[in-house]
């Protein structure tokens, strides 16, 4: 053996524990080198061999990057297919595009902002109220679909090997996080122990437990008067010791500065870095474009907590040694060869394969909310066309928030103009801005619909208009809606083409519920297109003319008036999503239609009686008895009782999205454990007890049936005595 073999240190050895690994590399530095670690732009150590690093980089529903990237639909879209296989093929091909990007960057000496393999990604917030910006992120208001969605999203980040991770993800924002935009930095979220075990903690739980998540991000709020980012209950209590999560907590970005700035929970930067750390917070995020000078700051902060003895070494000791593990399980300090995710071609990047998946994504998430007459699927052959509307021809409204580039995409309007034949005469025009008031372009529109024999309207909302806090240049309210109407003169432009009496079809693009009273009440077909990604324009013709059977559901209950919400900044869950509203929906949670029609029957619950602590089993055959090919969103609801307790009125504990030809019936089944069975008390426990439980089946939720075929119920009792689930 030379030299140089035996000087090697341990940190280099490949064939050592990781943990080995990580130890020996961290005793190697100085305070000051630690520390400089601790934040997003982490400098390099040259006599380490430890290069630089950005811990800042996003995929929501694609990698954000300034290069090409395949932009896939926005999250609230991916909920909408209620599929979770497609969820994981998504994030799959969204890592893989995240690997090959890396290493073509990390080839090119590039190793700043956006280029690690670092993401913070899923939002997995539940959309409490449709107000918030920023609920186009999520999978919805339910925590059993944000959880599954979760769950999937996170497994095709990260990865299956068996040693290393193909990318670190982080479910944000931890937690009970949902708006107001404007006051996220100061705000204090109440929430109960119930609402917090029932309502806000599942998703994380099983992106954290289930999927593996390596790394969490927690949120600017406070949480019953404790900052996210500071709190003990939050990152030690619930987080390490109750889930058992062993991987690193990143807080958003200039959180830890609200500790004492906005939440003025102590009086000095020091202060709040220390209680950060020592509550089990890792890294610091800056605020964004942060430069040197602000660098050196955020050191100085953890500087100073330990000169002035609030934060030991042995504490920073611990998140280093959590952040440098990512990085060694990322293979980051290993021999190319061995890391197979580092063998992820290029060329997969904005690839067709990608562009293809991200086809089949937006089609499976369009909502056909109204198909009155049976007005679609169109003729492709229809002699004349007016596509009218604000959205009908914007990159925008394909792409939501946290969204790449794509180097190609299809609008609304380019989708349409492929689908027809040769022969179909298109009319276009605007007709209105998505949020002024100018009626200019009414009289053209008018004149395009007279001439036209169908009329197609693309309307709604975009990114610029509903999202996170400063990055909304159209919004109102800091990225937050006051209202739930479609903006501007939008409104006034339907009701004008509408009396002029052609057949209209109305694409709604939003990544939140749109309160459409009159379009409900008037317009013959409505389709929810949401943000849809590069090939949404695509996805939305093929379902009009009838390429493909829309079967999307809706994730979020589509309210008729913001009067019917309670106020925005109330975090009680009465009044609240499916499970708590009690009022006329204009469509409800699980709410989509077909061009097809499903029938359920021999609905079998076994056993009937059920001792607690024990599995049933649930099957039910469907049956597709209408006259194409589709899609089914078979879903399972179960509402429970109580004299002391206000529970939900129903709660999903199971989906599944299945393919039936015509005339074909199958059987689908599934498996209650449990932790589908439980309800939370008033003390945050998990708790099952005896009684009935209501068990719905269906394409929708009970009471939204328009012909009663496609919903059936049934009911088991549970014996024994009362167990908590832990």
């Amino acid at each position: 053996m030379n030299d140089a073999q035996e000087e090697q240190p341990l940190y280099l050895d490949h064939t050592l524990s990781f943990e080995v690994r990580v130890n020996d590399l961290v005793s190697r530095m100085t305070l000051e080198e630690k520390i400089s670690q601790m934040i997003n732009t982490a400098i390099g150590i040259p006599r380490l061999n430890v290069p630089k690093y950005n811990w800042w980089n996003e995929c929501l529903h694609g990698v954000l990057t300034g290069d090409p990237a395949t932009v896939f639909p926005q999250a609230i879209g991916l909920a909408a297919t209620w599929n979770e296989n497609l969820i994981y093929k998504v994030a799959n091909a969204i890592s893989d595009e995240a690997r090959a990007k890396h290493h073509e960057y990390v080839r090119r000496g590039k190793r700043g902002l956006f280029q690690g393999l670092t993401f913070w990604s899923p939002n997995v917030n539940l959309f409490r109220d449709p107000r918030w910006g920023r609920g186009q992120e999520t999978y919805g208001e339910d925590p059993y679909l944000s959880s599954r969605m979760g769950i999937n999203f996170v497994k095709g980040l990260q990865g299956d090997d068996p040693k290393y991770l193909k990318v670190v993800a982080t479910p944000k924002h931890y937690v009970v996080h949902s708006g107001p935009e404007g006051i996220r930095h100061h705000f204090n979220a109440v929430a109960t122990s119930k609402q917090l075990y029932e309502t806000y903690l599942p998703a994380f739980e099983a992106c954290i437990r289930e999927a593996k998540a390596y790394s969490v991000m927690c949120a600017y709020n406070r949480t019953n008067e404790d900052p996210c980012c500071s709190s003990e209950f939050l990152l030690q209590k619930i987080l390490r010791d109750d889930w058992g999560f062993e991987g690193y907590v990143v807080s958003d970005c200039g959180a830890i500065g609200d500790i004492y700035s906005g939440h003025k929970m102590v009086k000095t930067a020091a202060e709040a870095a220390a209680v950060a750390i020592n509550s089990g917070c890792d890294l610091f995020c800056q605020v964004m474009f942060a430069n040197i000078r602000n660098k050196k700051r955020f050191w100085q902060w953890m500087i100073d907590a330990v000169a002035q003895k609030l934060l030991s070494v042995d504490t920073i000791d611990k998140s280093v040694k959590r952040l440098f593990m990512a990085r060694f399980k990322l293979g980051m300090f290993d021999p190319p060869e061995i890391v197979q995710y580092q063998q992820i071609p290029f060329e997969l990047n904005d690839s067709e394969k990608h562009r293809k998946l991200a086809l089949e994504a937006a089609r499976e998430s369009i909502v056909l909310l109204k198909n009155e007459s049976n007005i679609l699927p169109l003729n492709k052959n229809v002699k004349s066309i007016a596509v009218i509307g604000p959205n009908a021809e914007d990159l925008e409204v394909l792409k939501g928030n946290y969204s790449g580039n794509p180097s190609c995409y299809t609008t609304f309007l380019e989708g349409i103009k492929k689908k027809v034949s040769s022969n179909t005469q298109i009319y276009y025009v605007k007709g209105c801005g998505l949020t002024n008031e100018s009626k200019y372009e009414f009289d053209k529109a008018i004149e395009m619909a007279n001439n036209s024999d169908i009329v197609i309207m693309v309307m709604g909302i975009s990114h610029l208009y509903e999202g996170e806090e400063g990055n909304s240049k159209l919004s109102v309210a800091n990225g937050d809606r006051i209202s739930l109407d479609l903006p501007g003169v939008q409104e006034d432009l339907l009701k004008t083409v509408h009396e002029i009496g052609k057949p209209i079809v109305l694409i709604l693009t939003s990544g939140s519920s749109l309160s459409i009273n009159f379009a409900h009440e008037n317009i013959p077909a409505i389709i929810q297109a949401w943000y849809p990604g590069e090939e949404g324009g695509a996805a939305t013709a093929d379902v009009i003319f009838g390429d493909y059977n829309p079967a999307g559901r809706l994730p979020v209950t589509f309210y008729k008036s913001v009067e019917d919400l309670p106020p925005f900044e109330d975090y009680s869950m009465k009044g609240r999503t499916y499970r708590y509203f009690k009022g006329e929906t204009l469509y409800p949670f699980g709410y989509g239609l077909s061009y097809t029609k499903f029938k359920y029957s021999n609905l079998e619950i076994s056993p009937k009686n059920v001792n607690i602590g024990e599995n049933l089993d649930i099957s039910v055959e469907i049956e597709n008895i209408g006259q194409f090919k589709g899609d089914e969103i078979v879903q399972l609801y179960l509402s429970k009782k109580s004299s002391e307790l206000d529970l939900p009125i129903r709660e999903l504990q199971g989906f599944k999205r299945v393919s039936l030809e015509k005339s074909e019936k199958i059987t689908v089944s599934f498996t209650l454990t449990p932790k589908n069975i439980y309800y939370v008390n008033n003390e945050g426990k998990r708790i099952i007890e005896p009684g009935k439980v209501k068990v719905s089946i269906g394409g929708c939720q009970p009471g939204f049936s328009e012909d009663g075929l496609n919903l059936i119920e049934g009911d088991f009792e549970i014996f024994g005595k009362k167990l908590e689930i832990k």
